[in-house]
């Protein structure tokens, strides 16, 4: 008689394996390869059942658009994300380092939306509802209509829910709610999965708002099974350093809206502020001009912000030069640095260490701020400062070339506005030419301050 042998079965890709194993080769997901059931034989067949009154299909142009509206939060940065505001029965997912500010944030939308005569249900599975108390009142967000709760049972959760009748929910966080119809612990696949798509369909059928906090792994992508990620309707990942106040929030998808918005906040002492024309942010507050720098106006979403790339340029005895980055790409320094010594006759490059790094924290990502890296880099070499009225952003090609940019008008007209008059961009042909003439106004505003000296 042969031996029965048991199979074993990854739950997110379908991979299937002799022997179980922690993490499935074929999808890298840690926690997904369960045992699988044997076959019964059996062979059950699906019957159609008649739709229930009022949910049969309909001519798409006789459907009603209003339950789908926008609802503001009361936050201008955060809605400007989402699309206009929190659409009823969506489901939302905010995801982040830890310490970020997400708790925060979601506490501050919960206390506008209960400001607004709107109930709010707060589960917080990750703090007592004491300590939840302490930093609504250190942020000014307490409010009659906003409902607290301590659980991390999805049963108990769905109670609260039942008991309160909230017009939004908030989770904090999906992977500390754990599910009895499950096995696992919180936080792995199989209990993640089912702890959201319950709260997804509890959402769905009570045109109810769900606000979930997402944690993230090592990479920075969101914990738990990627079906998380294809089961709600938004999903927005909140991005800041730590050691600096800024914060970004971006909406990676979003079906009720566009994808490249993003919202700018400042934490600061009384929790979080949104910071409408972050203008000022990424520019250095020194007033005289200094050699080694160059604004630049990089693009976040629809939104054209200037920033200050600073370069400093030592010589070194080293054999090997130090290339040092913080802010930029460091392959795409190193590349601007090659052009710079083959293109635009910096030849004694090779013989310094270069240190590039960008004002306020901000990183920048888009090719658009090359020509401005490679500026900063030049005025460096040569001690010589560009004037505070000049701007520049272009891509720069291995050939030299300067090439345009995404919405390079958009970003003129942004330069302007903030009182840049000389704006090097792809009118400027090569990077040499757009080189020798920042370096033809460096050369024109030091003559000016000469004269004005005597």
């Amino acid at each position: 008689m042969a031996r029965p042998t048991s199979a074993f079965r990854c739950t997110e890709c379908g991979w299937t394996t002799a022997k179980w194993a922690g993490r499935c080769a074929e999808c890298q997901q840690w926690g997904t390869v369960a045992e699988a059931g044997a076959p019964q034989g059996i062979t059950r067949t699906l019957h159609a059942v008649e739709p229930s009154v009022g949910r049969g299909a309909r001519p798409i142009a006789e459907i009603q658009t209003e339950d789908a509206a926008h609802r503001p939060t009361g936050i201008g940065e955060f809605d400007r994300v989402l699309g206009g505001g929190i659409v009823a029965g969506a489901a939302i997912l905010l995801s982040g380092e830890p310490g970020v500010g997400k708790s925060t944030l979601l506490l501050e939308v919960a206390a506008r939306v209960a400001a607004t005569g709107r109930r709010v249900l707060y589960v917080s599975a990750e703090e007592s509802t004491a300590q939840v108390r302490l930093r609504a009142g250190r942020t000014g967000a307490l409010h009659d209509e906003l409902y607290l709760a301590a659980e991390t049972d999805l049963a108990t959760v769905l109670g609260q829910i039942d008991q309160v009748a909230p017009d939004l929910l908030v989770v904090d966080s999906v992977q500390t709610v754990s599910s009895a119809l499950s096995d696992g612990l919180p936080g792995q696949p199989s209990q993640v999965r089912e702890v959201a798509s319950t709260l997804i369909r509890v959402a769905k059928e009570r045109q109810l708002p769900v606000l979930l906090v997402g944690h993230v792994t090592k990479d920075g992508s969101i914990a738990g099974p990627r079906l998380l990620e294809h089961l709600v309707d938004v999903v927005c990942q909140f991005e800041g350093d730590r050691q600096t106040a800024l914060r970004f929030v971006r909406a990676l998808k979003n079906r009720f809206g566009p994808t490249d918005e993003v919202g700018c906040f400042e934490m600061t002492g009384d929790g979080i502020a949104e910071v409408p024309d972050p203008s000022g942010l990424f520019l250095s507050r020194s007033r005289n001009a200094v050699s080694g720098t160059c604004v630049t106006v990089a693009l976040e979403g629809r939104r054209a912000l200037p920033v200050e790339v600073q370069a400093l340029v030592v010589t070194t005895k080293a054999p090997q030069p130090r290339r040092v980055v913080n802010g930029v790409d460091p392959s795409r320094v190193a590349m601007i640095i090659a052009v710079l010594e083959r293109r635009a006759g910096l030849k004694q490059l090779g013989e310094h260490d270069v240190y590039v790094s960008t004002v306020g924290g901000v990183r920048l990502a888009e090719p658009g701020a090359d020509l401005a890296i490679a500026v900063a880099i030049a005025s460096a070499m040569r001690d010589r400062a560009v004037p505070h009225e000049l701007a520049a952003f272009g891509e720069i090609s291995l050939a030299g070339e300067v090439r345009p940019v995404t919405s390079a008008a958009q970003r003129g007209n942004e330069a302007r506005r903030l009182g840049y008059t000389t704006i090097l961009d792809v009118e400027a042909g090569t990077v040499h030419a757009a080189v020798e003439r920042a370096m033809i106004a460096a050369s024109s505003r030091r003559e000016r301050e000469l004269d004005a000296a005597f």
